[in-house]
């Protein structure tokens, strides 16, 4: 059955997230799944698929995690959504306040997107300046306008929503002096990711931090993809810094839809109701924000977090990882041209042509042939589902995905190659 059709006529772009559309994976892959199990994806057909998606890194314990699941449902159960606030968000909202050291206060939200623009509103109410500074090296902050126009999709973004939207390099404090330098006292804030493929270098974090009280700008992490990964408290304790603001999201409720801005109460409380006489902010006011089913996953999944050291399962596995599947490529002797890298919790891997050039279609070529052996690895998401069975079929897939990658450097990928090539979510043009 095509359900890319089915797909692609009900909605535009075929899903709800344009990383997972048909322009992002070879043309063997699944159109669709019914369920999840663990770190197996099912087909209606019941074709199970080894995964390392893990729905966009959002699943971290594991598809359907059991205890999981029934936290959620006993909050369906209580009702799922209130007239005025539920216990279990006040439980929640203590519990992130508890667990990070730099959030006092916090709100939640149902997606990312949703919560660094809260920040970025934050900030500008908070210091009355209108610039804000983003790390162009980091792929995705929001889907709002002050992100997206900044990138090559402009279409439907009038200039002005984007034109406050500037850009500095990750591990480059001089890209964000200059930025200081060239808008005095005119930037809100800055937002960035604590690290994405590699750790800052010389202090960088605690440097941005400095400069931006210097100019009296607010330090905002986005922590969506690092929290919950480098640290239970984050990578800013694992890097030993302090935001004033903070973003998560992916990761928190093991796939249930939670995200939460948050950060000390001087800036938070800006969009406060109690303090007489303050110009009102309105920050986030969102129907299904508090959705109870997700924050009782969310507090369940931390528990889950504490009892089984999810965090050191993470690091560990992705350390065999990348040393196992790097040792397959020594061994077929194409080291030079596909390689695991970065964080080990988060492993990156690169493709290269035979000119040692960045190459979509030999990543295409790679996650075409780890589909045929059952292994879906559009990027690498580790969950705590992942065990020695995994990283065992894992490693037997990749040997025979990179003897065909070792062919395709030699004779050219278009005869290996079914379909087109994947291509960049951010593009001008279909």
């Amino acid at each position: 059955m095509n359900y890319s059709d089915r797909l692609n006529g009900a909605i535009p772009g075929g899903c709800h997230t344009y990383s997972r559309g048909d322009d992002q994976y070879p043309i063997n892959a699944p159109q669709i799944f019914e369920k999840g199990v663990g770190s197996t994806l099912y087909t209606p057909d019941g074709v199970g698929y080894l995964d390392y998606g893990m729905a966009l890194r959002a699943v971290t314990l594991g598809y359907g995690h059991e205890s999981v699941a029934n936290a959620a449902i006993e909050q369906i159960r209580n009702g799922n959504n209130l007239t005025r606030a539920s216990l279990v968000e006040l439980e929640a909202a203590e519990l992130i306040v508890d667990l990070i050291p730099s959030i006092d206060m916090v709100k939640f939200a149902k997606n990312g997107s949703t919560v660094t623009t809260a920040a970025t509103k934050i900030a500008r109410a908070y210091t009355g300046k209108k610039y804000i500074a983003r790390c162009f090296d980091h792929p995705f902050f929001s889907f709002d306008d002050w992100f997206i126009g900044d990138t090559a999709l402009k279409r439907g973004i009038p200039e002005e929503y984007h034109s406050l939207t500037l850009n500095f390099k990750y591990n480059d404090i001089e890209s964000l002096k200059l930025l200081f330098d060239q808008y005095p006292d005119q930037i809100a804030g800055v937002i960035l990711e604590p690290a994405t493929g590699s750790h800052p270098q010389n202090k960088f974090l605690n440097n941005v931090k400095q400069l931006c009280h210097k100019n009296g700008a607010l330090f905002i992490l986005d922590e969506m993809i690092t929290g919950f990964r480098w640290h239970l408290q984050g990578a800013q304790t694992y890097y030993d810094v302090e935001p004033d603001l903070c973003t998560f999201g992916k990761g928190m409720a093991n796939g249930f839809s939670v995200a939460a801005v948050a950060g000390k109460r001087e800036f938070m409380n800006v969009g406060g109701i109690k303090e007489k006489g303050m110009e009102r902010v309105f920050l986030t006011s969102t129907t299904h924000g508090a959705e109870m089913c997700g924050l009782g996953a969310f507090i369940e999944t931390i528990n889950v977090y504490k009892k089984q050291n999810v965090i050191d399962h993470l690091w560990n596995y992705g350390k065999k990882l990348i040393d196992g599947m790097n040792e397959i490529a020594k061994d077929l002797d194409i080291s030079d041209y596909f390689e695991v890298t970065g964080i080990p919790c988060s492993p990156n891997y690169l493709t290269k042509d035979s000119n040692g050039d960045s190459s979509l279609a030999f990543r295409t070529l790679f996650s075409q042939e780890m589909i045929n052996n059952n292994v879906l690895m559009p990027w690498i998401a580790i969950s705590l589902s992942h065990g020695d069975l995994e990283l065992e079929k894992t490693l037997e897939a990749t040997r025979k995905a990179l003897t065909i990658y070792s062919q395709a450097l030699e004779n050219g990928y278009n005869q290996y190659l079914k379909g087109e090539p994947i291509k960049p979510v951010f593009r001008k043009f279909n």
